[in-house]
């Protein structure tokens, strides 16, 4: 018994754990919180941010001291000759003789120099050559902007995350409430659908006694029809929702999300007439930072050109050994190196470049300009795209408001109508009016807290609000 208790604790508790793998409940705050951890482009910033930090370095590593260290090794399968004067040796029997194996010269004869000149073969079959160098840049204008501009890429790769930040919550916001929409939508269109199979099956009892037309039933059989497809087709949809929603939030689109939000609460609480009045500052909106330091990367493309027509400056310090050997015995102890080094400076002066400098800096002074320009149309766009995202917020609460309204309105209407029609007071065509009105009206409400919603959080972004954890 108690072995059997454990095993339904056991696999009670598995099942637990699976569900939780399998699942995750989720509010919009925790949604949005958990895309900008694990988004697919929250992820890529991530990363372009850290490897703007490695960029940084790597331009502040040209100017500090490089180490190199080379290793060659020589075998000659065929000597080089070179040729002598026969006058610069007393003897020149011997020196032949020395190279006489070279040319597979035969003993008894003697070979005739070439124009009285004796090959000679120099230095060993094999060697060796060890070197280390030292380079340090002393001055080069380019690198002085370079590194600034390596520092600005890695300003401008932390307002990218940023920016990438504030997309991603209105991505969320907007697929959360997608989602909340199709869920309300199917359960008002399972609701009405319900309504309206009992009136279809009630006019088709009143029609088999007599007490109403054919046409009458038609008209209900059409409205079912047409409704039935229209849950269909929302039901579709749904599966579409949850795949963009777990698309905007780095997951894969299967899994399977729990939303703990209503979509009446999300309306309600994004209600907040005070971002109306809220003061813009354009100088601390993204966008305008991001053109800030767009026109500061002009700016230094500039000075970069300008500073190739500075000299540079760099010095070097060699030292190297060198082994020689007919054999490869280069590891024996009695193998003789010998050392050598070298101290040098380099200074490098552009003199004339048949202006292609100057063509190149007339290039780089007409982005500068159109930088200017693009931040003032940058400053322009953000004011306007404030005030739009203000109006248009509004005129969603408003909305929101008349169509909580009207779709209380219109099932008071739709309601007063079936009850006449059933009571053989209105006809079909009244009852149809009525139940196209409604069924208009609730889509209607739906995309009104929908759009308070979306609208609420297009505002946030257009101030450049910041997340709130």
């Amino acid at each position: 018994m108690k072995k059997t208790l454990l095993a339904i604790c056991t696999l009670f508790f598995l099942q637990q754990a699976i569900a939780q793998e399998k699942g995750v409940r989720l509010s919009l705050k925790e949604a949005i919180n958990y895309a900008i951890e694990n988004s697919y482009n929250a992820k890529i910033a991530k990363n372009d941010r850290e490897a703007a930090k490695e960029k940084v370095w790597e331009t502040t590593a040209i100017g500090l001291p490089q180490i190199n260290a080379t290793v060659d090794y020589q075998k000659f399968l065929k000597q080089p000759v070179s040729l002598l004067p026969a006058a610069a040796f007393d003897n020149t029997t011997s020196v032949v003789e020395t190279v006489e194996d070279y040319f597979n010269i035969q003993p008894n004869k003697q070979p005739t120099p070439p124009d009285g000149f004796i090959p000679v073969v120099f230095g060993t079959p094999q060697n060796v050559n060890i070197s280390a160098t030292a380079t340090q840049l002393l001055f080069d204008g380019s690198y002085l902007v370079g590194l600034q501009a390596s520092k600005t890429f890695l300003k401008i790769s932390k307002q990218a995350e940023e920016k990438t930040a504030l997309v991603t919550r209105e991505a969320v916001i907007n697929a959360y409430g997608n989602v909340l929409v199709t869920e309300k939508s199917i359960e008002i269109l399972e609701k009405n659908l319900k309504i309206l199979e009992k009136n279809y099956n009630d006019a088709q009892k009143i029609y088999a006694n007599g007490f109403n037309e054919e046409e009458d039933v038609e008209q209900l059989e059409i409205t079912l029809g047409n409704l039935k497809n229209q849950l269909n087709s929302v039901k579709r949809l749904k599966e579409i929702a949850y795949q963009m929603l777990n698309l905007s939030l780095g997951n894969d689109i299967e899994k399977e999300v729990i939303l703990t939000d209503t979509l009446e609460d999300l309306a309600l609480s994004n209600i907040d007439l005070a971002l109306v009045s809220k003061e813009f500052d354009f100088k601390e909106h993204i966008d305008f930072k991001i053109s800030e330091n767009d026109r500061e990367t002009k700016r230094l493309m500039m000075r970069l050109e300008q500073s190739k027509a500075l000299p540079s400056l760099s010095a070097f310090v060699n030292y190297g050994t060198q082994g020689f050997s007919d054999t490869f015995s280069f590891f024996n102890n009695d193998q003789r190196w010998f050392q050598s080094s070298l101290l040098g400076i380099s200074l490098n002066v552009p003199i004339f470049s048949s202006f292609s400098r100057k063509a190149k800096t007339a290039q780089a002074k007409i982005a500068l300009e159109n930088a200017d320009i693009k931040l003032e149309e940058t400053k322009q766009r953000l004011h306007l795209q404030s005030k739009r995202a203000k109006s248009e917020y509004q005129l969603s609460i408003g909305n929101y408001e008349n169509a909580k309204k009207n779709v209380a309105l219109a099932e008071r209407i739709e309601k007063k109508q079936r009850i006449k029609f059933f009571e053989g007071i209105s006809s079909s065509f009244d009852l149809l009016q009525a139940q196209n009105q409604l069924y208009t009206q609730q889509q209607n409400y739906l995309q009104s807290m929908l759009n308070v919603i979306a609208k609420k959080a297009a505002l946030e972004n257009a101030l450049n609000l910041p997340i709130k954890q």
